[in-house]
């Protein structure tokens, strides 16, 4: 067949398949989107598809599913609208201080659909019961005493997270959102223990994670002893910032996930009901 008789049935063929798509786009739900595509897959020979999917992703961007079709095509459907990934940092020593107290607060929010980080979250938090930290801290965590003087308590920046999660439209029951962290360390122990010392309670959305030590070892098959790093290097991941800054963890979880993600893994809660 000529270039231009396989052009020309490339038309034919392609602006079938985009009519359909197009009468019905009103319609059109977006989880259908992936199976829609497999059709166009499947009718159309693979030559021809070669240079028609620019068109393919224009005509159903004229009607709002261009932005992510993508991103939609290389995922699979996770169970969440987004995941909150999370990593405090707290006062620390050598032997250990008791109690620790949050000092760093990071969230990030990550789409579920595309994996990518949408809005962030991030505070500093004053300490109270041991205001001054411990050089070991600094030099573990980054942070510095002129970081911390000052800043809102931990019942402040809860109140604030409250307010951002609203504003995310997190807090709306029909969004199925849940919080990642690299281990239970952050939910399970640190901020619970911090909120029952200091009488505060804590919100039901902060009841339930995915420990992506978990999530990676079901994944790969094998358990990041050290944590980030071990995950990191498994995926064939660059390190992102410096190791025990919150906000850095953060990123590097949200990329792990990203990363896992790509390859067909579905996200599962992993904590067990409070």
């Amino acid at each position: 067949m000529s270039d231009t008789n396989l052009s020309s049935v490339s038309d034919a063929s392609g602006c079938s398949m985009i009519a359909l798509l197009h009468t019905g786009a009103a319609k059109f739900p977006q989880h259908f989107l992936p199976r829609a595509r497999q059709a166009v897959c499947l009718l159309l020979p693979a030559a021809l598809l070669k240079g028609y999917g620019s068109i393919i992703s224009r005509k159903l961007a004229s009607h709002g599913f261009g932005a992510s079709m993508a991103a939609m095509s290389s995922f699979p459907p996770q169970r969440y609208h987004y995941f909150l990934v999370l990593d405090f940092e707290a006062t620390c020593d050598k032997p250990q201080i008791h109690p620790q107290e949050i000092i760093e607060f990071p969230i990030l929010k990550l789409n579920g659909r595309t994996m990518e980080i949408e809005s962030t979250f991030h505070m500093y938090v004053q300490p109270v019961v041991h205001p001054q930290l411990t050089p070991f801290c600094t030099e573990l965590t980054g942070i510095i005493q002129g970081m911390v003087d000052g800043q809102p308590s931990l019942q402040q920046v809860l109140e604030r997270v409250d307010e951002w999660m609203a504003k995310e439209g997190l807090l709306d029951p029909s969004v199925k959102s849940i919080f990642v962290t690299c281990g239970d360390w952050d939910l399970k122990v640190m901020l619970p223990g911090q909120c029952q010392y200091l009488g505060l309670p804590v919100a039901d959305y902060f009841k339930q994670w995915i420990n992506l030590k978990k999530a990676y070892s079901f994944a790969m098959g094998s358990w990041p002893k050290n944590g980030l790093l071990d995950m990191n290097k498994g995926l064939n991941l660059q390190h992102i910032g410096r190791p025990h800054s919150g906000i850095d963890d953060c990123k590097n979880i949200a990329n792990i996930m990203k990363t896992l993600a790509h390859r067909g893994f579905i996200f599962k809660q992993t904590s067990k009901p409070f």
